[in-house]
């Protein structure tokens, strides 16, 4: 069985310090054998950890659209951000990538896709997160499960991890799996695990962000 944690940034996110070599080290201390690394606006962090990583690794990227953020996952490449919808949508079928769409329905983040567009896209998503340990409220979580069920859409999980200790606070036991159609046929089956995170963990991505901007 698999322990994937299928949301976590890296030092290649803008609001992330995290090298891969400690995620990659936290990750084997905590058993987690499979992640999804998801830097906002850039594969380039998780097309270098899939080469050093000793476990799983799903190329994957959070693209921000006008109306929120989608995520592609198993990407060969890095999708600009500031497309459409619909554009991003088309560019990660065109790399064969699988649409997540991650903290759906969050109030408090901007980046959130809402429920109009939602329901807009529902026969494109392959995937809707329904639990994401920085999201706040319960309400979301429960709010994308209710849409996951009622569209028959899988449902996954992730830690947002942007610091060390946020790793594993999400994740899916689930069977291995080969490829992306392998991949959905075994998270179908997988089981969520997880907790949320202090909000004030969103303080280190503030701090981290403008640590970035600055060059501190």
């Amino acid at each position: 069985m698999l322990k994937a944690d299928l949301h976590i940034h890296t030092k290649y996110s803008m609001d992330c310090n995290m090298p891969l070599e400690k995620i990659i080290n936290r990750c084997q201390e905590l058993g987690i054998n499979c992640i999804a690394v998801c830097d906002h606006g850039t594969a380039e962090g998780a097309l270098k950890m899939q080469e050093i990583a000793p476990f799983k690794v799903i190329v994957a990227e959070e693209v921000l659209t006008p109306y929120g953020e989608i995520m592609g996952m198993f990407l060969e490449e890095s999708i600009p951000s500031g497309l459409s919808v619909a554009e991003t949508l088309s560019r990660i079928r065109a790399q064969g990538g699988l649409v997540c769409v991650p903290h759906p329905f969050d109030i408090f983040r901007h980046s959130a896709v809402r429920s109009p567009t939602m329901e807009g896209i529902a026969s494109q998503i392959d995937i809707v997160e329904v639990f994401n340990s920085r999201s706040i409220l319960g309400w979301n979580s429960a709010k994308a499960r209710a849409f996951a069920s009622k569209y028959g859409i899988t449902q996954g999980a992730g830690s947002d991890a942007h610091t060390v200790g946020e790793i594993g606070h999400a994740y899916v036991e689930m069977p291995e799996f080969e490829g992306k159609d392998d991949f959905l046929k075994a998270l179908k089956k997988g089981k969520i695990r997880g907790r949320r995170t202090s909000p004030l963990i969103h303080f280190a991505s503030i701090w981290a962000r403008l640590k970035n901007k600055l060059h501190i």
